[in-house]
C-alpha cells in the first residue's frame, strides 16, 4: 500500500501548491501599463457639413444601404455582388478567421492542459554490451523484456505576473482589428463598384455626346461639299469642316478605351473575369443622381463609425498589451505538472493494481535571471511600436476628416458646375442651330458654325463629366463617413 501513500501525499501537496498559486495570481494584477483610448481633438462639425446638408435631393440616403439612395436598381445590383462575391473581401474575411485562431490559443495559453498516454515495449537484451555483461551475471537474469504503462498528465503554467493576459489583450485586439478590417474593406469595395458604375455610365454619355456631335458634324461636311460642287463655298471651308471632323473623330476610340477599361474593372470587382457583365451594361442609360445626405453626424463620430480607425484603434490597444508581455519576462515563471498513472513488466493481471500505481506532482520555476539586456530591448522594441501606432491612428483620424472634407466640397461644387454647365450648354445649342441656318442663307462664314459646334462639344462633355463626378463625390461622402456597414461596439470578450 506505499504506493498508494505516495500518490495522495503527491497530489496533497500538488493541490496546495496549486490553491496558493491560483489565489496569489488572482491577488495580483497583470504588469505593464493599462490600455487607455487616446482623445483625439475634434471640431463641432465638419467645414462643409452645412453646405452638404443644404443641398436639395428628392433622393435621401441611408447611410447603412447608401447605394440604394441612388434610385438605379443596376447599381444597387452590382454593389450586392460585390459584397457577395469580392475576393478582397473573401481574404480579409480569412483574416478573421486567422485572427480568431490565434485568439483562442493565447485564451488556451491561461488554461491547465491534459493529456493520456499509453505505451507496451518489449525488449531484448544484448549481452555483448557492457551493460548486458553485468545484467548476465546477475543469477536468473532474463534477456527477454516487457514494460506495460498507461498516464494521465497534466500541466499549467500559472499568470502569476500577467504575461500571458497581456498577450490575450493583444491577441483579442488583433482579433477586433481584423473584424473591422472586413467591414473596412466592405465600405471600400461597396464605394468601387458604385464609383465604377458610374463612371462606365458617365463615359458611355460621353461617347454618345461625341458621337451625335460626329454625326452633326459629318453632316455640315455633306452640306460643305455640295454648295462647294455647286461654286458657293471654298475649297477651305471644305478643308475647315473635314478638320473639325477629324477631331471629334479622334476623341471617340480615347472614350470607348476608357469605357472598356472601366467595364473590366467591374467585373474584377465582382470577382468575375473581364467581360463577365458588359453584356448588361450596352445599353446606355442616365448618369445616377447624387441623393441627399443628411445623417452626415459630426468628426467625433467618425471615430465609432469608420471602420479603418478602429482597425488603427485596436491595434494601438495590441502594441500596449505587448508592452506588458514583455515587461513581463523579467519576473519569474511558476508551472505545475502532474502525473497520474500505472506501470507494470508483467503484461497479466498487475496493470491497475495497487502495487503498479504511480503519481508524481512536479512545481517547476523559470526565471532569466541573467538576460536583462535582452528583455530591455525587446521592451524598448514594443514601446517603440506602441509609439508608432499612436501616431499611425493619430494620423488616420486627421486623413479620416480630410477625407470627408473634400468629399463634401467637391460635391457641393460639382453640382453648381453641373448647374452652370446646363444652362451655357442650352445657350450653345441654339447659338449652333441659328449660326448653321445663317450659313446656309449665306449670312455668316463656315467659321462660325464650326466654333459654335466645337463650343457645345466641349460644353456638353463638361456637363455629362461634372454629373459623374458629382454622383461620385456623393459616393466618396458616404465611403468617408464610413457608411456600408453598422457600427457597433467591439465586444471585450474572446472568440
Amino acid at each position: 500500500m506505499q504506493p498508494n501513500r505516495f500518490r495522495s501525499s503527491s497530489l496533497s501537496h500538488l493541490g496546495g501548491l496549486a490553491a496558493i498559486t491560483v489565489l496569489a495570481s488572482l491577488a495580483g494584477c497583470a504588469v505593464g501599463p493599462d490600455y487607455r483610448e487616446p482623445s483625439v481633438p475634434n471640431a463641432d462639425q465638419f467645414l462643409g457639413q452645412r453646405a452638404v446638408e443644404d443641398r436639395r435631393s428628392v433622393l435621401r440616403a441611408d447611410l447603412e444601404v447608401w447605394w440604394e439612395a441612388f434610385g438605379d436598381p443596376q447599381l444597387t445590383r452590382y454593389v450586392r455582388l460585390a459584397l457577395d462575391q469580392n475576393l478582397d473581401l473573401a481574404a480579409a474575411s480569412a483574416r478573421v478567421t486567422q485572427a480568431r485562431a490565434g485568439l483562442r490559443s493565447a485564451t488556451a495559453a491561461l488554461l491547465p492542459s491534459g493529456g493520456v498516454s499509453a505505451q507496451a515495449a518489449k525488449q531484448y537484451q544484448s549481452v555483448e554490451t557492457p551493460l548486458g555483461r553485468v545484467l548476465n551475471a546477475t543469477p536468473n537474469y532474463d534477456r527477454h523484456g516487457s514494460l506495460y504503462e498507461a498516464d494521465l498528465t497534466a500541466g499549467w503554467e500559472i499568470d502569476v505576473f500577467g504575461g500571458l493576459r497581456r498577450e490575450r489583450e493583444a491577441a483579442q485586439a488583433e482579433y477586433q482589428a481584423s473584424e473591422a478590417g472586413l467591414a473596412a474593406t466592405r465600405v471600400e469595395i461597396a464605394a468601387q463598384a458604385a464609383d465604377t458604375y458610374v463612371t462606365i455610365r458617365g463615359l458611355q454619355v460621353r461617347l454618345s455626346i461625341a458621337q451625335q456631335q460626329l454625326a452633326t458634324q459629318q453632316k455640315l461636311v455633306s452640306t460643305v461639299n455640295l454648295l462647294y460642287n455647286k461654286g458657293l463655298a471654298a475649297a477651305l471651308e471644305v478643308q475647315q469642316a473635314e478638320g473639325a471632323l477629324a477631331q471629334v473623330e479622334a476623341t471617340i476610340p480615347e472614350l470607348e478605351s476608357g469605357l472598356e477599361a472601366a467595364q473590366n474593372a467591374l467585373d474584377v470587382l465582382l470577382g468575375s473575369s473581364p467581360g463577365t457583365y458588359r453584356a448588361e451594361l450596352a445599353d446606355i442609360k442616365a448618369i445616377p443622381s447624387a441623393p441627399r445626405i443628411e445623417a452626415t453626424g459630426t468628426p467625433a463620430d467618425l471615430l465609432r463609425r469608420r471602420p479603418d480607425l478602429i482597425v488603427a484603434e485596436r491595434r494601438l490597444a495590441a502594441s500596449n498589451a505587448r508592452i506588458g508581455a514583455a515587461i513581463a519576462e523579467y519576473y519569474p515563471k511558476v508551472s505545475l505538472s502532474g502525473l497520474l498513472g500505472s506501470a507494470t513488466t508483467v503484461a497479466s493481471g498487475n496493470l491497475f493494481s495497487a502495487g503498479a500505481n504511480q503519481a508524481a506532482g512536479v512545481a517547476g520555476l523559470r526565471w532569466r535571471l541573467f538576460d536583462f539586456g535582452r528583455i530591455g530591448a525587446q521592451i524598448a522594441l514594443a514601446q517603440g511600436q506602441e509609439a508608432e501606432a499612436l501616431a499611425s491612428y493619430r494620423l488616420a483620424v486627421l486623413r479620416a476628416s480630410e477625407d470627408v472634407e473634400n468629399a463634401f466640397t467637391a460635391l457641393v461644387k460639382r453640382e453648381e458646375q453641373t448647374k452652370t454647365l446646363e444652362r451655357g450648354e442650352l445657350s450653345l445649342r441654339q447659338a449652333r442651330n441659328s449660326s448653321f441656318v445663317a450659313y446656309e442663307k449665306g449670312v455668316v462664314r463656315l467659321i462660325e458654325v464650326l466654333l459654335a459646334d466645337e463650343n457645345l462639344l466641349k460644353t456638353s462633355d463638361a456637363k455629362a463629366q461634372a454629373e459623374a463626378q458629382s454622383a461620385r463625390a456623393a459616393i466618396a461622402s458616404f465611403r468617408a463617413l464610413g457608411g456600408g456597414w453598422q457600427a457597433v461596439p467591439m465586444s471585450p470578450g474572446g472568440a
